[in-house]
């Protein structure tokens, strides 16, 4: 529905016509055109549908690459300390 309403506006439709038709709110309706605007180049005032994806994607991942050397951390130290452990009681 979004490319819908853009692709009429672009057409020469009114965005409050639009609002009071699709019933929506005329600042969200002008949000998309802008949004369209950046994907289509003719706008260079924020990111694109594609970098924004691209951030989210890259967000997800490095929040996972953490986790993972968070546990690898907590690993090797307990692989450490259980070590140190064996040695001491193999000394005695």
């Amino acid at each position: 529905m979004q490319d819908q309403i853009v692709d009429l506006a672009r057409a020469g439709r009114s965005t409050e016509d639009l609002a009071r038709e699709f019933e929506l709110c005329a600042a969200t309706i002008h949000g998309w055109i802008k949004q369209a605007h950046r994907d289509g180049g003719r706008r260079d005032d924020g990111v694109t549908s594609q970098e924004r994806e691209e951030l989210r994607h890259l967000r997800r991942e490095n929040r996972q690459l953490r986790q993972e050397r968070d546990i690898l951390a907590k690993a090797a130290a307990w692989f450490a300390q259980s070590d140190a452990t064996s040695s001491r009681s193999s000394n005695a």
